[in-house]
């Protein structure tokens, strides 16, 4: 059983800076094709960052680009989100998810291709 678990999320203000992780349990990131979500108040969940199982090919929503960094550490079994020049719009709860697809250089951007999802971290950025 695979569980993953967010951590980083908090208040800060505009033009802060805050890095969430997403620790796995049960099975390594490694080879797996990861997702950063996020979801506002009365909004639909969205997309955020995305990495392909070969971490050769990255995707980002065209509001986080330039500000997020996804990356991940095989070594830690980790997958981090690196979230610069934050802006009140950043206000969301914050959710990785993994897929167990088998496409090496994809990058699933449909939240209904992922398999495993964590609890969420809430990170709320003030004006």
């Amino acid at each position: 059983q695979v569980q993953l678990v967010e951590s980083g999320g908090d208040l800060v203000q505009a033009g802060g800076s805050l890095r969430l992780s997403c620790a796995a349990s049960g099975r390594t990131f490694d080879t797996y094709a990861m997702g950063w979500f996020r979801q506002a108040p009365g909004k639909e969940r969205e997309l955020v960052a995305a990495l392909s199982r070969s971490s050769r090919n990255i995707y980002y929503i065209k509001s986080v680009k330039g500000r997020f960094t996804i990356s991940r550490s095989g070594a830690e079994n980790t997958v981090s989100l690196q979230m610069d020049n934050l802006q009140p719009e950043d206000t969301a709860l914050y959710y990785c998810a993994m897929t167990t697809g088998g496409r090496w250089d994809y990058v699933y951007k449909s939240s209904g291709e992922y398999n495993y999802w964590g609890q969420g971290t809430q990170v709320t950025v003030s004006s």
